[in-house]
């Protein structure tokens, strides 16, 4: 397993918009293993495999990957160089005290601290420890005080600052959603090797997923796909305090045949395809079902005329926190699965 090529992912910065340092790693790694690559005006990195077999009107496939992680734009910049933040991207405001975070600009990486406006413990009253802070009421400390103002411009990017971990059968790292589905559209691809695929193989590494599927509107749009699998991360609530039925996934169990979410209800008969395939080449999986959040296949089943689609994801635990974490064995079986769809698929 790649394990270098997934934490070279996580660890690089790129938030919704700010996705070019991700898609600048991407091309980099997939050098030769497309016969065209273009990034489209939203920032989408699309890349694609041509039809090895021969035939002359192709099925084309889809593969959706977002780059962008849950993050932070400067908003403002207060005259002591404090930095106050607008987030992209969902956070639950409790994982956010006392954080190592690294503030990008355009002269170079600053770190910086993020903590909550407000007075330290010694003197904070005892019904005020209860509260939790809404997002917009954190500030990042860079250490520079007034300097900062010189360095820092409202638009910058913030990021979690956080180490990418093994730990026994598990990977932790801050952006495993989505850098898992980065990972898992160029070990897909290569995967396949020489295969003489027949269908026309679309990797769409796309844009600002987390504020709405944006990129994979545009970039489904411009593919027309006939069949899109969404790629990415699902929860793994296989946790203490966690009901049995509010698990979603179980970790070590297999990938997430994701079949439902609130943005899409994926392709009866694909589920069926997949479901039958990873039984046969005794692929783990596990159905999945979301009762909120969305992702990309949803943009590519409603793109033009409509495609079919489903969601091919990995169980992730603590999701939208720096201590996110999957399952090897998981992470192995989306790609193993990934393989032999596009193996036979035509």
């Amino acid at each position: 397993m790649n394990t270098d090529l997934l934490k070279r992912l996580c660890e690089t910065p790129g938030v919704p918009g700010h996705e070019e340092r991700v898609r600048n790693l991407i091309l980099k790694e997939t050098e030769g293993l497309f016969d065209h690559v273009e990034t489209d005006p939203m920032g989408s990195l699309l890349c694609r495999r041509d039809s090895r077999g021969g035939t002359e009107t192709p099925t084309r496939i889809m593969l959706l990957c977002h780059m962008d992680e849950i993050g932070f734009l400067v908003s403002h910049i207060s005259k002591e160089g404090f930095l106050y933040l607008q987030p992209v991207g969902g956070f639950d405001p409790r994982t956010l005290f006392a954080r190592r975070v690294l503030v990008c600009t355009d002269s170079g990486d600053l770190k910086g601290v993020m903590n909550p406006a407000g007075p330290g413990v010694h003197i904070t009253k005892q019904e005020d420890r209860k509260k939790v802070p809404e997002v917009h009421e954190f500030i990042v400390d860079t250490g520079l005080g007034e300097a900062a103002i010189e360095k820092v411009k409202v638009g910058d990017m913030v990021v979690m600052d956080e180490p990418f971990l093994e730990m026994g059968k598990k990977f932790v790292s801050k952006a495993l959603d989505n850098r898992v589905a980065c990972w898992l559209g160029i070990e897909a691809i290569r995967g396949l090797a020489e295969t003489a695929n027949e269908a026309e193989i679309h990797v769409a590494f796309t844009s600002q997923e987390e504020v709405g599927l944006r990129g994979a509107r545009t970039a489904a749009f411009r593919v027309q796909p006939d069949i899109g699998l969404g790629i990415d991360t699902t929860l793994a609530c296989d946790t203490p305090g966690v009901p049995e039925q509010d698990r979603t996934t179980e970790q070590g169990k297999g990938f997430g045949l994701h079949v439902r979410d609130t943005s899409f209800i994926a392709d009866k008969a694909l589920v069926a395809e997949f479901d039958a395939l990873a039984r046969a080449q005794n692929i783990p999986f596990q159905r999945t079902m979301l009762r909120a959040g969305g992702q990309d296949g949803a943009a590519a089943q409603q793109a033009a005329a409509g495609a079919r689609a489903v969601g091919i994801v990995v169980g992730t635990r603590y999701i939208h926190t720096v201590t996110e974490m999957v399952d090897r064995r998981d992470l192995q079986a989306a790609r193993d699965i990934l393989v032999a769809y596009l193996r036979q698929a035509g």
